[in-house]
């Protein structure tokens, strides 16, 4: 049985409260995610990714959540092919993260030439990638993005450092010295 939860506003809290869209760009830039890229293939076809927001969501059935642009050809990809496979991409992996951002090629293929994939059910294992194969269990939109709930299928860990996303740049996470 699904359980959703009610929030009761009292009326001051009715009106959406707003920030800026500059400031809230520049306050999330100050926040260091993870880098992947989202495959997907299937029926519907081959498509492909970076991406920062990921998350896991529950161990409990393992399940993870990513938010991918609404209007985007991996969030059509993903929502008519029924899954996904999140590559957290290891520190040195830069011109892959390059390479898969931005507006997607008229052939989609073109992300993925030259490199040493792993297939599966989901779509494409990126080189030394960890990974999360996933069903697409649920969806929702919210402003610009779909919400993508995946259950988790499959595990490739790889053991790499990943690379990070912060302040408009590539980075390197090191454990900090005590």
């Amino acid at each position: 049985m699904e359980r959703r939860h009610r929030i009761d506003r009292s009326p001051q809290q009715t009106a959406p409260m707003s920030v800026e869209r500059a400031a809230f760009i520049a306050a999330m830039r100050q926040v260091a995610a993870t880098v992947t890229v989202v495959t997907t293939d299937g029926p519907f076809g081959l498509a492909g990714a970076t991406v920062s927001a990921f998350t896991s969501l529950s161990a409990d059935a393992p399940s993870v959540l990513v938010c991918l642009r609404s209007d985007s050809q991996i969030a059509r990809r993903v929502t008519e092919n029924r899954g996904f496979c999140v590559n957290v991409l290891p520190e040195d992996a830069v011109e892959i993260a390059r390479a898969f951002a931005g507006p997607s090629p008229v052939d989609s293929a073109e992300r993925f030439r030259g490199l040493d994939l792993t297939a599966d059910v989901h779509g494409p294992i990126l080189p030394r990638a960890t990974a999360f194969s996933c069903i697409l269990t649920d969806q929702m939109h919210h402003g610009s993005h779909a919400i993508c709930i995946g259950s988790v299928t499959r595990l490739t860990i790889a053991g790499e450092m990943p690379l990070a996303y912060l302040s408009g740049g590539y980075h390197i996470v090191r454990p900090h010295k005590d």
